[in-house]
């Protein structure tokens, strides 16, 4: 004598192919989320460092008695980056950087970033 399942064979057919393709879908969305989440820290960390490198460059100038903003506008713009703000204090400086950021479907942002360089107040 046979055993059934009391389920017809034919209506499970391929049944498994949806949710294959919806698993695979969702892999992808997750895979280009994280994309873009590391695309932003790289770029975070792209403006950090062009920020930090005005900031030197700004205060070595100040202290030579030159155009510390200057200094650190065209040090942002060689790393990559535009100086947003520029503030002296006495021989140190502080800045404020923008870089493109990366774009995900129509969204478009610019990262900043912020660093101070001088002598310890």
């Amino acid at each position: 004598m046979a055993v059934t399942s009391g389920c017809p064979r034919g209506r499970q057919r391929g049944s498994a192919v949806p949710f294959a393709v919806a698993c695979l879908g969702l892999l992808l969305a997750v895979g280009a989320g994280l994309g873009v989440v590391g695309a932003l820290v790289a770029g975070h960390r792209s403006a950090q460092a062009a920020a930090d490198l005005a900031a030197l460059a700004g205060a070595g100038a100040s202290s030579r008695g030159e155009d510390g903003c200057a200094a650190a506008a065209a040090t942002a713009l060689r790393n990559g980056a535009a100086l947003v703000a520029c503030e002296l204090h006495g021989d140190g400086v502080r800045v404020l950087v923008r870089v493109e950021g990366p774009g995900w479907r129509g969204w478009h942002g610019d990262l900043r970033a912020e660093a101070r360089a001088g002598p310890v107040p």
